[in-house]
């Protein structure tokens, strides 16, 4: 059965990339009733082999032997960034859907081709982060949604580090062109706005590149050093297309380790989300204080909002995908939303050069949240 039919029973998937990423994707793949994981390939074929095997996955090979292979609906792009759209375009060509990791490409036109080949061939295309899927954001939306903090007026995030180059034993890629904090953290934080306030109409940004090239600290490269192509600290401004405004810090830079800052505020309230790199966390929100008379302390209450939903992690935007093509219904984590986050994120680049705002040309219809009672260990295919 082809990818552009509907499907009945687990759905073939093949996944494209055998890196670090893999494992959390393989093992969250290799349990969900409604998907099985048919092959696993890799530039190294060896490397393909090693996860094929730890993840009880029959086939192993290159790229080429998962785009080709018949039982293959879906391919799973965990490639680097600079490879995401060739990989992705060979996956829609071979008339599969295509979930990809992020960023769903480096450049607009690319992109926008892509998304235009996967229309014309009756294939999906969704894009990380799945993380807006998780119960933490899905569980925190909805009470968005009923109005806990009345009408949403603008948004804080941050996210800081002294850089991935600390821990990762091959982080060139991170520091490259198509990466950096806006490129390679960004997604998490854009996609999770967009979705809650709809998709932005300009954006303003400042950037600085502390070095030139800075040193890879563990594994067997340790000593070696490396350039850094694109700014390690960003500032993003947006401006939203329902009038609200954010601001975003995005650092590889930061002495202060602060990761996963999401706050919105809104008319009656605030709320403070889970990190959006994550799929569970805290969600709390407090009430405005009012007038302060006669001695009152500015002491606010934080109530907390329990998370509803199964916890899994990566890997849940594929599986929302291919319930959603059997439902005849958009899927959440959609390859229209990955173009208007990249769109805005090259639109914060550009205006950091040129230190004026960028119109951002592309929308985004409203996200959708999950349907109501999803579990990813049942069967419903």
């Amino acid at each position: 059965m082809s990818a552009a039919e509907s499907s009945r029973g687990p759905v073939g998937i093949g996944v494209v990339g055998a890196g670090v990423i893999s494992d959390t994707y393989l093992e969250n793949l290799t349990s969900f009733p409604d998907v099985r994981v048919v092959a696993v390939g890799d530039l190294l074929p060896d490397r393909a082999r090693v996860q094929a095997e730890k993840y009880g996955v029959p086939r192993s090979g290159s790229a080429e032997d998962v785009l080709t292979d018949p039982e293959v609906e879906l391919v799973v792009n965990l490639t680097t960034p600079d490879s995401h759209i060739n990989i992705s375009s060979r996956a829609v060509a071979a008339g599969k859907h295509v979930w990809t990791e992020k960023p769903l490409g480096l450049d607009r036109v690319a992109a926008a081709d892509l998304l235009a080949a996967a229309s014309a061939a009756g294939v999906r295309v969704g894009s990380a982060p799945d993380t807006i899927l998780g119960p933490a954001f899905q569980t925190a939306k909805r009470a968005i949604q009923r109005g806990v903090i009345g009408t949403p007026l603008f948004a804080h995030t941050a996210f800081q580090t002294q850089g991935p180059d600390l821990w990762h034993p091959n982080p060139g890629f991170l520091f490259a062109e198509g990466a950096g904090p806006l490129l390679d953290m960004g997604p998490y934080y854009f996609s999770a706005l967009v979705s809650l306030l709809g998709p932005v109409a300009r954006v303003a940004a400042a950037g600085s590149k502390v070095r030139e090239e800075r040193t890879i600290h563990v594994g067997p490269n340790a000593g070696s050093t490396f350039p850094v192509e694109v700014p390690s600290t960003v500032s993003v401004l947006t401006v939203f297309e329902g009038g609200q405004q954010g601001h975003s810090l995005l650092s590889f830079d930061s002495a202060l380790e602060r990761h996963g800052v999401l706050e919105i505020h809104g008319t009656e309230g605030s709320i403070v989300l889970a990190d959006p790199n994550l799929f569970e966390g805290r969600i709390a929100y407090v009430k405005p204080l009012g007038v302060l008379r006669d001695g009152a302390t500015p002491d606010q209450q934080w109530i907390e909002i329990e998370q509803e939903g199964v916890v899994v992690g990566r890997g849940l935007g594929a599986l929302d995908m291919v319930r959603a093509i059997a439902a005849d219904r958009p899927h959440v984590a959609s390859g229209d939303l990955a173009y208007h986050v990249l769109d805005l994120m090259l639109g914060a680049a550009e205006s950091a050069q040129a230190n004026r705002f960028v119109e951002i040309e592309s929308t985004v219809a409203p996200v959708p949240t999950l349907p109501d009672g999803f579990d990813p260990f049942a069967a419903t295919l």
